[in-house]
């Protein structure tokens, strides 16, 4: 499917056009939706305050109360790269502030699944815990909270998915999705919740008197900048100004040699020399290996390299996530292979006509890697898909990618609802989400998804287009323009990197070492190599 051609063609404002910047990176920043000089500032003096974000300062208070009163507090985080950063920002954070019985535990996905749920708050319950703080997870689960409180342990969820319609009864609920909360940045990763949580707890702490009292050194914030910007970028949430100034922090930490170990061990074995690391090399180099535990074996491979205090620690660690990710490739690869092949057996109907949604599921399926091969047959299809794989107890888990203009969340949602029992649970995001179905509910659920994305989109067909910036005058074609570009990031999602487009002359071709094309290239007079 060839995708069209959108070119961005947005005039910078006047306050914009004003603000000092060569023309072509405010014609960018306009492109992107940036109107005034102030929002060019990624400084942290311009970072949102926490006070607006509903739940914090109680989340202070209680994480306080624990501190003082030599609490023993469980970290429940999630298996992908967020879980991962959240929890080793939580832990260590909450040490140095003198918290000294913190622990944390993630669920192992294919024993327990996703969140808060009972079974894990049983097995939290093992280390005695006064108070179970969710990170990146918890604002769907009723019925672990209620398990815990049964059980005489405080619950703090901070989290970021979207709330369903009733919250769960937990003592504090720190989420800028939750109702009434009028934090302005409703794209913050689970990372950055818990980093405005410590915030707030750093200045309850200061009001106190802890760090006078027990001599405690106030701790600093900024380091844990690294581990904010790598589960901001590796969540593919969006980057809004404010996700924006943790991330340029966080990259600026890691290029200047202050990263933590682990970050430093990860793109050792990446290859990457950290003094050019960009916010794409968090998403597609470090993310993935951290990924790659959660998904093929225990996240806390990936907890533990985070916290690792010295590199010498923190290499082999690195090493076998790296390891993990060769296997998880190569698992990904097979798996990719068989769904392209399904699909071109079975959903393909007759008329050529690709389904609205797209479904696919085999008993071979590794479930720590349907997500990604969703990814890929949706930008393959240009459909919102769902990949399943066997969960046992005759049941199916399925992760979902979905394209703009579908909320593949309230997709799943009207499923539920034309289709009462049809789906176990759900839950995600506009563009990501996981579900549970029975096996034996697979086809019927296979025609109410198709139909509910056909609703979606009016049963208009979605064509897929590439959003450019138009064209790079000879000028521009220079690696002064790439170095500015560059400087200018971070991007990521819904503030995506540059792109242009523009119509050359193929001057000569060959190819280089088997598979690489080279080209040389004409426009207005000028060569150019490609």
């Amino acid at each position: 499917m060839r995708p069209g051609i959108r070119r961005r063609h947005a005039q910078p404002t006047p306050d914009l056009a004003s603000a000092g910047l060569p023309p072509l990176l405010a014609r960018l920043y306009a492109g992107r939706g940036v109107e005034h000089a102030a929002d060019v500032d990624l400084s942290l003096r311009a970072m949102l305050p926490p006070t607006t974000l509903l739940g914090a300062a109680e989340a202070a208070e209680l994480l306080a109360d624990a501190i003082e009163g030599e609490a023993r507090v469980v970290i429940v985080g999630d298996f992908d790269a967020d879980g991962a950063t959240s929890s080793a920002l939580a832990v260590s954070v909450l040490r140095q502030m003198g918290l000294r019985d913190v622990s944390y535990l993630v669920p192992n996905r294919f024993e327990y699944g996703y969140g808060l749920s009972p079974e894990i708050v049983v097995l939290a319950a093992e280390r005695e815990p006064d108070l179970i703080v969710t990170v990146d997870n918890g604002i769907a689960s009723h019925a672990g909270v209620i398990t815990a409180q049964g059980l005489g342990i405080s619950v703090l969820v901070t989290d970021h998915h979207l709330p369903g319609s009733e919250l769960p009864p937990a003592d504090v609920i720190v989420n800028p999705n939750q109702p009434r909360c009028n934090f302005p940045s409703k794209s913050l990763a689970g990372v950055g919740v818990m980093f405005y949580v410590l915030t707030a707890l750093r200045a309850e702490l200061r009001r106190r008197g802890w760090f006078e009292t027990t001599g405690i050194e106030l701790p600093n914030l900024g380091d844990a900048l690294d581990l904010v910007a790598l589960g901001t970028v590796a969540d593919v949430v969006p980057l809004d100004r404010n996700n924006r100034i943790l991330v340029a922090a966080g990259l600026q930490r890691i290029r200047t040699g202050r990263a933590r170990p682990g970050i430093e061990a990860l793109l050792e074995v990446a290859g990457k020399d950290p003094a050019q690391v960009t916010s794409t090399d968090l998403g597609f180099l470090i993310g993935p290996r951290l990924n790659a535990a959660g998904r093929l074996d225990d996240m806390s491979i990936g907890i533990e390299c985070l916290l690792a205090e010295s590199t010498a620690a923190a290499r082999p660690i690195a090493q076998q996530l790296h390891s993990l990710n060769q296997e998880r490739r190569n698992i990904e690869s097979g798996m990719q292979a068989e769904a392209l092949a399904q699909l071109e057996r079975v959903q393909i109907d007759d008329s050529g006509q690709v389904p609205f949604g797209l479904c696919v599921y085999d008993s071979t399926f590794h479930q720590g890697v349907v997500g990604i091969v969703a990814s890929r047959i949706k930008e393959r299809y240009h459909r919102p898909t769902i990949v399943f794989a066997n969960a046992g107890d005759g049941e199916l888990k399925g992760s979902g990618r979905s394209i703009e203009g579908v909320h593949l969340r309230d997709v799943l949602d009207r499923v539920a609802t034309m289709n009462p029992g049809l789906l176990s649970k759900f839950g995600g995001h506009a563009m990501a989400a996981g579900l549970t179905i029975a096996y034996s509910a697979l086809n019927d659920f296979i025609q109410a998804f198709n139909h509910a994305v056909a609703d979606a989109l009016d049963n208009c067909a979605p064509e897929p287009v590439i959003d450019t910036d138009g064209v790079l005058n000879t000028a521009e074609l220079s690696v002064n323009t790439a170095e500015l570009i560059e400087s200018a990031g971070p991007w990521g999602q819904h503030f995506p990197a540059p792109l242009f487009d523009g119509e050359f002359a193929l001057l000569s071709q060959r190819i280089v070492g088997d598979k690489h094309l080279k080209l040389q290239l004409g426009s207005d007079g000028q060569r150019f190599d490609a």
